[in-house]
């Protein structure tokens, strides 16, 4: 692939090969500033444009990146097309928090999304996709699941409600109808964006989330706990490191 096209308007990496070929992606970009710290070895910083942080870096000896979404299906599409496009990444795994909607969904909980439904119309707009369902790799999610099962971290499967705002004042909008109509778990803001993405690319991408407030019980974690507490989701993300 040529890198005339590099850098892109919101990646200052300019030569081909120091992004591995499997970024994952936390929303916060301190959160990936703290994983590059924590778990990575002869660390890169191949990006700072907007603090945006993105990292390079060797676990247990084998390449891979790490690189914030930012909030919502908007921004995470706008660097995941440019990594899948321009920089020759061949999967993303967004490793995120969500709200959960299922009593069986706790505070902590490790979740794997098989697929999100959204009433985005992100995949119609960018891809003329019409559908409202968009599934993961499947064969990333096999790995990510033996991966999970080598550390002892149990690890929830399902479907996850990608939605486009946060707040509501919206009468008609009930997260309960969305959990027993869509068979939504819980809720986050990208992962339909992101697999929408790798679909019309020809890319692989899933989501690994972990549970960080409830809808049902009340429970909340801390900016801080999102940003560094989140370390299973992490470790298991991190074991698709590789030579490549």
């Amino acid at each position: 692939m040529s890198n005339t096209n590099i850098p892109t308007p919101h990646n200052q990496c300019a030569e081909l090969g120091v992004i591995a070929k499997t970024v994952l992606m936390p929303g916060d970009p301190l959160r990936a500033k703290f994983i590059a710290d924590t778990f990575l070895t002869d660390v890169v910083c191949f990006n700072t444009v907007r603090n945006m942080f993105g990292y390079t870096g060797k676990y247990n000896g084998k390449l891979i990146s790490v690189m914030g979404s930012g909030m919502g299906m908007a921004s995470l599409g706008i660097y995941a097309y440019e990594l899948f496009s321009f920089y020759g990444v061949e999967n993303i795994v967004r490793i995120g928090s969500a709200g959960a909607y299922s009593a069986d969904m706790n505070v902590y909980d490790v979740m794997l999304v098989t697929d999100a439904w959204s009433e985005s119309s992100f995949a119609k707009t960018a891809f003329n996709m019409g559908s409202h369902i968009m599934k993961s790799n499947s064969g990333l999610n096999r790995k990510l699941k033996n991966a999970a099962e080598k550390l002892g971290i149990e690890v929830k499967e399902g479907r996850c409600h990608s939605s486009d705002v946060f707040y509501h004042d919206n009468p008609k909008f009930s997260w309960e109808n969305i959990r027993d109509e869509k068979g939504c778990k819980a809720v986050e803001m990208e992962s339909f964006a992101l697999f929408a993405t790798a679909k019309a690319l020809g890319k692989k991408a899933t989501c690994l989330l972990t549970i960080s407030d409830s809808f049902i019980t009340h429970e909340v974690t801390s900016a801080e706990e999102r940003q560094v507490a989140f370390t299973n989701m992490m470790k298991i993300a991190l074991s698709l490191a590789s030579n490549r």
